[in-house]
């Protein structure tokens, strides 16, 4: 791919799409997409299985639990998410880890509710 506007050597693929996506502001982007296509391999394979993130944006990225129990510890775990994060995508490009536990749904009103 040549440089538009200038004579020369065309540039290797890779420098030419890097090139293009710092023009168009698209590096964190991908970064992130690149986060969330190796989840296990920054959370662990473990933690990975009982978690995925699901949103990313202004600073925060946000991860649902299949359970309680996993978002807690996803939640105690949260400022090491954090740092582990910030070294794959660069220092202060997630402020916060927000956690989401699994949605059981609105309730349905009967008789068995405790007041």
């Amino acid at each position: 791919m040549r440089d538009p506007g200038r004579g020369g050597d065309p540039k290797l693929f890779g420098a030419a799409i890097r090139d293009l996506m710092a023009s168009r502001g698209w590096e964190q982007r991908a970064a992130v997409g690149g986060v969330f296509g190796n989840w296990a391999g920054i959370v662990g394979a473990e933690l990975a299985e009982h978690t995925r993130p699901e949103h990313f944006e202004d600073g925060e990225l946000t991860v649902t639990a299949d359970s309680t129990t996993w978002a807690t510890q996803l939640r105690l775990l949260s400022s090491t998410l954090v740092r582990r994060l910030n070294e794959e995508l660069g220092h202060g490009t997630v402020r916060r880890v927000k956690v989401v536990g699994p949605s059981s749904g609105p309730r349905r009103p009967g008789a068995w509710r405790v007041r």
